[in-house]
């Protein structure tokens, strides 16, 4: 028997075992071609349905308008940190950015290569332990820019920014796509690299509103338009085609399972377990982020040591409960517990932390 352990590594992360399991029966075949779907050639016909039916998955789990434009590209969420400046600049109006954390950061920093940028709110003093609620937007503004969740801190925003009147809200959901229903007309720009909660990594899904499309200076290298990639649905160039695959069908799993509001149903049950379990220690386990700001996809704690911290993680390694050491720059633990993580890897972990603390009482 094939051996599955439960997965926490913030990414590249756990996928539905129904999507592996069907890549794996057509890794050889696909669709009766002889070929591998990474053989085929990417202008043939069943490729063609393949990226069809993908974007059109994404279209109805997520109510996707239909005047905004779905790309599937290369270069990770991070080469979208320069993309959304080169392609949403405008002369004369400043980019806001509100940071909250890492990866937040590395965007700001792209950002500044192309323009003036004003950093309207930031939690870097209280060390991005919650999602600054208290700014104000530039009605000038050529977009305002947030990070949906932040895998390193464990917070995310639970309710959307409102934007002026012709300010494009961009958010980086690389780490909580489709974690919750939300309202895709409240966004000009949504984009996310596929390894946390779509598929593996190598693609990021870009879903964009049509007319900001035509804000790109004409004069922008043909690759880094977003216009390029959606005049040739996807295709200007080889796109990557394996994970594009996985992306669909883990999403022909999500559609089966109910859709985006299951998804967020046991998103919430899954989260609030493993809340109720740092929240009921007394102070055993340390939550980092602000109670109102906690994130449902990544849940960061410390212990009262280093020593203590790593004894946890070995420990839980003997049970089958892997990646749950903190990022480097936070420390501690964080379980990420994204969509495809299944709701017995919650339990068996909270199970596991109320032993380990009573272990050493």
């Amino acid at each position: 028997m094939t051996k599955r352990v439960y997965n926490f590594y913030p990414g590249p992360a756990t996928l539905p075992l129904a999507a592996l399991k069907k890549a794996q029966e057509e890794l050889l075949d696909f669709k009766g071609t002889g070929m591998s779907v990474m053989e085929i050639s990417h202008r043939s016909k069943e490729w063609g349905e393949e990226i069809d039916a993908v974007t059109n998955l994404v279209r109805e789990l997520m109510d996707v308008p239909d005047d905004y434009r779905i790309l599937w590209l290369g270069g990770g969420a991070s080469t979208q940190f320069l993309m959304t400046a080169i392609n949403l600049q405008v002369t004369g109006k400043p980019m806001n950015y509100i940071n909250t954390g890492g990866w937040s950061t590395k965007a700001i920093k792209e950002a500044k290569l192309y323009g003036d940028v004003n950093v309207i709110a930031s939690s870097e003093k209280e060390k991005f332990s919650y999602v600054p609620t208290d700014f104000e937007i530039d009605h000038n503004a050529a977009y305002l820019h947030i990070t949906g969740n932040n895998t390193l801190y464990g917070t995310e925003w639970q309710s959307w920014p409102d934007v002026p009147d012709g300010v494009p809200l961009v958010c980086d959901m690389s780490s909580n796509l489709m974690a919750r229903v939300i309202d895709v007309r409240k966004f000009g720009v949504i984009y996310a690299g596929a390894q946390k909660n779509l598929g593996p990594a190598g693609v990021t899904l870009v879903i964009v509103r049509e007319d900001l499309l035509d804000r790109v200076p004409d004069d922008t290298p043909t690759m880094l338009k977003w216009r390029t990639h959606a005049e040739k649905g996807s295709m200007f160039n080889t796109p990557p085609v394996f994970p594009i695959y996985m992306c669909k069908l883990s999403l022909e799993y999500w559609k089966e399972f109910g859709g985006v509001a299951e998804i967020e149903k046991v998103n919430r049950e899954k989260a609030k377990i493993l809340y109720d379990v740092i929240d009921k220690s007394e102070g055993f386990y340390k939550g980092h982020a602000r109670k109102d700001s906690r994130s449902m996809m990544n849940v960061t704690f410390t212990m009262a040591s280093d020593e203590l911290e790593n004894e946890c993680v070995n420990e839980a390694l003997k049970r089958d409960l892997v990646g749950l050491k903190g990022h480097r720059s936070v420390g501690g633990m964080r379980a990420s517990i994204y969509n495809a993580m299944p709701l017995e890897g919650v339990k068996a972990l909270a199970d596991f932390l109320i032993e380990f603390k009573e272990s050493k009482e």
